[in-house]
Parts: C-alpha cells; sequence; structure tokens
C-alpha cells in the first residue's frame, strides 16, 4: 500500500523541485512558515539551500519524524548511532549542513553539526586546527 501522507513540493536554490512528506518539511520552521504563507502555491521556494543539501537535510528529517512517530521502530541510541553515520561527510558538506540547519531553523541538526565541528578541534593546537581547515596564519610577521 502506497502511502497518503500530503506531500509538499520544495524549490532549491538551483532549481530542484523536491516532493517531501509534509510532516518532515514541517519539522522546518522556516519551511513552515514559507508554506502558510504561501498555501495557494504549487511549489515553495526554499532560496538558501541547494537540493543535494536540502535531499540530505529532508532525509535527517525524515529519520528522526519517523522514529517520533513509531513509523520506524528505532531506538534511541540507534537513532544516535544513524546521527553520528549522517555526519560523516566532507567538510564542505557539513558546513553546507550547518548554513541548511541555520537558515531552516532545524535545531536539532544545527546542534549536532556544531557538536560534529566543535569535537574536530576538541583536544588540537591552533596550528592543526589551522590545518584541519585550510586556514591561513596571517599573524606571522
Amino acid at each position: 500500500m502506497g502511502s497518503t501522507s500530503k506531500k509538499i513540493n520544495l524549490r532549491t536554490s538551483d532549481g530542484e523541485i523536491l516532493k517531501v512528506e509534509e510532516a518532515v518539511a514541517l519539522q522546518s520552521p522556516t519551511i513552515k512558515n514559507l508554506y502558510e504563507n504561501s498555501c495557494p502555491r504549487k511549489v515553495i521556494p526554499v532560496p538558501g539551500v541547494t537540493g543535494n543539501i536540502l535531499s540530505k537535510v529532508l532525509d535527517y528529517g525524515k529519520k528522526h519524524v519517523d522514529a517520533a512517530t513509531g513509523k520506524e521502530n528505532i531506538s534511541a541510541e540507534e537513532l544516535k548511532a544513524w546521527d553520528d553515520d549522517f555526519v560523516k561527510v566532507d567538510q564542505k558538506t557539513l558546513f553546507d549542513l550547518i548554513l541548511a540547519a541555520r537558515f531552516l531553523n532545524i535545531e536539532s541538526l544545527l546542534d549536532l553539526t556544531c557538536r560534529t565541528v566543535a569535537n574536530m578541534i576538541k583536544g588540537k593546537t591552533v596550528e592543526e586546527i589551522r590545518t584541519t581547515f585550510n586556514i591561513k596564519n596571517d599573524l606571522d610577521p
């Protein structure tokens, strides 16, 4: 039997149209506001996020909605392990996820991604941090 949940069409900053379950999309207060203020529209614009990153954000949202509603039988430990795997991405993707989580106002994703960056920094020297994030030292004489 197919899913009968209501779908919302989202247009990303790069023009991609993503069809997503309403319950998942409305996890974002930003999308919820755009949806409520443009309800007659068939497509909700999400100008701050590319299709690739929004797809990942929606995967995160779906996993958490399904876990919270019991649609997916998953323990808190299994969800944490899934989250840990979710943020095992390259730096650019991680920073894009942070920006998307901030733009979309998804606190749990913002916390997860920022905590990941904090763990990348933890216990490192300034020079190691510069190397990790490819930061030029412009303070040398």
